[in-house]
């Protein structure tokens, strides 16, 4: 019963007048990450993982049947090559046509924001999660209501018509513009404008993304009909 509430994510606690750790995490705010809010949401994204991480390849409409449980905010034609790792799911928003590679985390402590028509290869994490600099603030203390830690996160926004390579690590408080590609290996810690290359530990632009980039015409590849 309890694993069935779980998947459903219809676990309640009685209403207290205060600010779930839920509602606090996702608007920036310090929560703790192993209140009874956050466990029961985290728990049923991993089981829900878990379950799309073990179909067969050739079971499409039950992977989709899951991606939509697990991503209530997600667009239409998402394709999701697994493994994937997910932190929560329901604070993940993407567009229409996402494709995701193999291997790729998603931790959506913080909302994270996709646009339409967006690539992400192999091994991408996209990280929100942050935690205090100075130890005696970041390690675990017993508090008022329990042993546990503190942690805060920043959104991540990714524009429409971005590819992200493989192993890219987004880290939290980002913004990606329309068109830009972020090179495999990157380490984005900063914002990208849009129309640009870039790359690099920490990632920095490039160059423009120019027609000079394009490649259809010089291999015979016909434009789109529509």
């Amino acid at each position: 019963m309890l694993k069935k509430k779980i998947l459903e994510g219809t676990v309640k606690k009685p209403a207290s007048g205060e600010k779930t750790n839920k509602e606090k995490m996702v608007s920036g705010e310090f929560y703790n990450p192993i209140g009874w809010d956050i466990l029961f949401a985290r728990t049923r994204a991993r089981c829900l993982a878990d379950r799309f991480n073990r179909t067969r390849a050739w079971s499409i409409p039950h992977r989709n049947a899951i991606i939509r449980k697990l991503f209530p905010n997600g667009g239409k034609n998402a394709f999701f090559e697994p493994p994937i790792h997910v932190e929560y799911g329901f604070n993940t928003r993407f567009g229409d046509n996402f494709y995701m590679n193999f291997d790729c985390q998603l931790l959506d402590v913080a909302p994270i924001t996709i646009g339409n028509n967006v690539m992400f290869g192999p091994r991408v994490t996209v990280a929100t999660p942050c935690h205090p600099l100075v130890a005696d603030e970041r390690i675990a203390h017993e508090y008022a209501d329990g042993f546990h830690d503190w942690e805060y996160a920043k959104p991540v926004e990714i524009g429409d018509n971005v590819w992200i390579a493989s192993g890219v690590i987004v880290c939290g408080g980002v913004k990606i513009g329309d068109n830009s590609v972020i090179a495999a290996g990157s380490v984005v810690t900063r914002d990208v404008p849009a129309g640009v290359l870039a790359g690099g530990v920490p990632c920095k632009v490039i160059r423009e993304i120019t027609d000079a980039d394009r490649m259809f015409e010089k291999h015979g590849i016909a434009p789109p009909v529509h």
